[in-house]
């Protein structure tokens, strides 16, 4: 009985520390569920179609959101698609201080998120 009831007063603490801190990597920034779904799924598709990989993929932009904001994070990768443009157009989008200023970000993000998840 007494062990019941001592579960019973460290449950809501256990459930707390769960919700609030437990678990993997929590975003600092929240991200739309779209950009994650988005990201989760070319990483797959690069990385293969398991679920370890959807876990790996999942805490990858777990790590980057939590060192880059989010409007940070849309201009590099608006920058990364732009820069696939031929000719002059494309340029712009990977010669210029803010172009590799934002790529350097990332890939530096991206280090981290490969090191901490796969």
């Amino acid at each position: 009985m007494r062990k019941r009831s001592a579960l019973l007063r460290t449950l809501p603490l256990m459930v707390s520390a769960l919700l609030l801190g437990g678990g993997p990597v929590h975003a600092a920034n929240d991200y739309p569920t779209v950009a994650v779904a988005d990201y989760v799924l070319g990483c797959m598709i690069a990385n293969g179609r398991s679920r370890v990989v959807l876990e790996r993929c999942s805490c990858s932009i777990d790590v980057i959101s939590s060192i880059v904001p989010y409007d940070r994070y849309v201009a590099a990768e608006t920058f990364q698609r732009m820069a696939q443009l031929t000719g002059e157009k494309g340029v712009l989008f990977h010669q210029t201080a803010p172009a590799k200023h934002s790529t350097a970000e990332m890939r530096r993000a991206q280090a981290e998120a490969d090191m901490r998840c796969f």
